[in-house]
């Protein structure tokens, strides 16, 4: 989802995984775009769990982009209404999740993300892929709460 040369579009780009945090960084992105006229780049990325030598049953009959594409449908459809006004474009992409974050962000103007997925300990810290894409982002990082409301 990189800036595409010659063009001046603005990007923010923002991670969903789903979580609630994540659909409040999307709602919260979606009417930032709204305010400054920049298109919504909505990223999800997946990868094959790690299965460590045992076999993982049924695996290689799972459409996990799928799946993620179907979540990142999801969450659009839920932040924002058909006559939204914001280009929204998506991506789903294979691969750890903070560095496809960090190459789609590329050459934007915003990164977005949610204080944590489905993997912290608890509400109070900072998840582990929000917190790289805060140290190694080219581009300013805000971080949203679940409790945060695009509104």
């Amino acid at each position: 989802m990189t800036q595409p040369s010659g063009d001046d579009e603005r990007r923010i780009v923002v991670g969903v995984d789903g979580s609630a945090s994540s659909k409040a960084a999307l709602a919260w992105a979606v009417k930032q775009a709204r305010l400054t006229g920049a298109t919504a780049g909505v990223v999800m990325a997946w990868e094959f769990p790690g299965n460590y030598g045992f076999p993982v049953p049924g695996l290689p009959y799972i459409d996990l982009a799928g799946i993620a594409a179907k979540v990142v449908a999801d969450a659009i459809a839920e932040v924002s209404s058909p006559d939204e006004p914001v280009k929204i474009m998506s991506m789903v992409a294979e691969g750890n999740p903070a560095q496809v974050l960090l190459d789609a962000s590329e050459g934007a103007e915003l990164l977005v993300v949610g204080s944590r997925g489905h993997g912290g300990f608890t509400e109070a810290l900072l998840g582990s892929v929000s917190q790289h894409c805060v140290h190694h982002a080219t581009c300013p990082v805000v971080v949203i709460r679940d409790s945060v409301t695009g509104s």
